[in-house]
């Protein structure tokens, strides 16, 4: 029997069983947030790249209209369409280039799971070893108390 104050071995096991699962939820609840995160990340991006790609597309149309109204007539009108369509094409390559660049040096990986995750592993792996060593030295119940 466990002296006064102490614990069974069956109520070390099954604290430790509630710890564990806790630990793990706590993982899956930072693997969550942390991949919400990026999959933000890559949204704004691929926001940018779809603006800049609707940008050059508006800069070719201003574009093109300025050509045929350069080439229809000789007015000042099509400067001011030549200059739209050149600021356009500016931003669209402009916002498309960012948004490109930001996506090729985002980093996919959960990177602050995986490491908990190893972290979490090398505990496990050091109490298997610690706990396997005691079950070996100890000759009694009251010696595998006192070491819990």
């Amino acid at each position: 029997m466990p002296e006064k104050g102490e614990k069974s071995i069956g109520e070390l096991v099954s604290e430790l069983t509630q710890e564990v699962r806790m630990l793990f939820r706590q993982e899956m609840e930072l693997f969550s947030v942390e991949m919400k995160g990026k999959a933000l990340h890559a949204a704004k991006d691929a926001a940018a790249i779809g603006v800049g790609g609707v940008l050059l597309y508006s800069g070719l149309l201003v574009l093109l209209a300025a050509i045929v109204l350069g080439l229809a007539t000789v007015m000042p009108a099509w400067g001011a369409a030549l200059l739209v369509a050149f600021v356009c094409i500016g931003a669209g390559i402009a916002l498309v280039l960012k948004g490109q660049k930001d996506l090729a040096h985002m980093k996919v990986k959960p990177e602050q799971t995986a490491e908990s995750v190893k972290e979490t592993a090398q505990w496990a792996k050091t109490l298997k070893l610690t706990s396997s060593h005691r079950r070996t030295s100890f000759g009694s119940r009251s010696d595998i108390r006192k070491a819990i």
